[in-house]
């Protein structure tokens, strides 16, 4: 499917860009534009400065008219700025991260800090890389950046209370490498990423936290219940784009997901689901047993 065009017609729910009586969506690139903003913090390599960047993001969204300038094109960057560590390697060769052992979890926790530092990315890169979306897709996802900007930063910090940091153990890029296989195209990055690989954390968030709660790890466990509840909001924010994108080009939903998933060479979400949380962010029951 061909990316949405610069100025799209009106899709729903949408919100004039800047808010009701704002000024007009700025040119150029001054430091409160939302998008030149996100473009700004995603080439950031220091992930503090890259998660401070993403919170400060967030100030930009309470302002009574958000400067958003949706014309803009900033180019075909394809991968952000990343610290020298951790070193990527394959999946098959990142550390193990039992939650038995004091050692086992911080492996746990560095490998959760990695995903949330993936996201940090994918959320900014959702509002720099995509051109002519409604002023609430941009919003959104600027929110998001936030949000895991936070998650972050309370794994980094239970990160360093146990005497380690963010880059000691290696990881693995799957995350970024399907979000660069759908960069040309918003509805395949919806229904990939978010609804995809984002959602599996929904399924699986509770099986590590029943690990580390039977550990006897309550600080660790506090913060995946923070993460866990606001995953379910960013899951639902891609089910709602997906959907309306899919209702803009006249698809259907689940037979077009399939063919998506086919296209970009990723397999189906696999049992078990959580499905209460997966209810909540926007799935459907009749696609979960789908998937079963």
């Amino acid at each position: 499917m061909p990316a949405l065009p610069s100025h799209p017609d009106p899709m729903p729910d949408e919100r004039p860009v800047g808010g009701a009586g704002s000024q007009s969506p700025v040119r150029g690139d001054p430091c409160g534009e939302l998008r030149a903003a996100a473009h700004r913090a995603w080439c950031l390599a220091d992930p503090k400065a890259k998660s401070q960047a993403a919170l400060a993001i967030g100030d930009l969204l309470v302002a009574p008219s958000p400067l958003i300038d949706p014309a803009r094109v900033f180019g075909d960057d394809l991968r952000p700025g990343r610290p020298a560590l951790p070193r990527l390697v394959h999946p098959r060769d990142v550390p193990h991260r039992g939650a038995g052992t004091p050692a086992g979890r911080v492996a746990l926790l560095h490998a959760i800090a990695h995903i949330e530092f993936n996201a940090i990315d994918l959320a900014l890169d959702a509002v720099w890389r995509f051109a002519g979306m409604p002023a609430d897709w941009y919003l959104d996802w600027a929110s998001v950046a936030s949000e895991e900007a936070r998650h972050f930063t309370l794994l980094a910090d239970e990160l360093g209370r146990r005497g380690h940091c963010y880059g000691d153990f290696d990881a693995h890029d799957g995350l970024w490498e399907m979000a660069m296989k759908t960069r040309d195209d918003p509805l395949p990055r919806m229904a990939l990423v978010p609804r995809l690989m984002e959602a599996r954390g929904l399924d699986v968030t509770p099986i590590i936290r029943r690990k580390l709660e039977q550990a006897g790890d309550a600080q660790a466990c506090a913060i995946l219940d923070v993460i866990l509840r606001d995953e379910v909001g960013h899951v639902a924010i891609g089910n709602h784009w997906y959907a309306l994108l899919c209702r803009r080009e006249g698809l259907e939903p689940q037979a077009d997901w399939d063919e998506l998933a086919r296209r970009y060479g990723a397999s189906a979400p696999k049992a078990p689901f959580n499905v209460e949380a997966r209810l909540r962010a926007g799935f459907t029951e009749a696609e979960l047993n789908r998937w079963q």
